[in-house]
């Protein structure tokens, strides 16, 4: 038998990780701190006018578009759109909360 972690193996444990991370977050109140900075800068960049206009331009195509088909349209360039600053800086937060808490344990 081997030591080693098959894919899937190295994939549950991501999985269980992210997850943990993710209820550690919620339970610290940093991910709603997380998420307001990310709505203001996102809101600050453009980025927020941008995709309304966008979701208008297809309303205005179509104005029988349900939420749920909007939202599919847009949302692959919503999320390319997003500035890589943003990004880099949310990713930046995430780790330095990690980091602390993990120093704290």
């Amino acid at each position: 038998m081997s030591s080693l972690l098959t894919d899937a193996d190295k994939k549950i444990k991501e999985a269980q990780l992210l997850a943990t991370i993710n209820q550690r977050m919620a339970e610290s109140g940093e991910r709603d701190r997380l998420k307001e900075r990310l709505r203001s800068r996102l809101t600050e960049s453009g980025w927020r006018d941008n995709m309304k206009s966008l979701a208008q331009e297809h309303y205005e195509a179509d104005p029988t578009i349900t939420v749920d088909a909007l939202a599919k349209k847009i949302t692959a360039r919503g999320r390319a759109t997003v500035p890589d600053s943003i990004k880099a800086e949310l990713l930046q937060r995430i780790r330095a909360w990690i980091e602390s808490v993990s120093r704290s344990h």
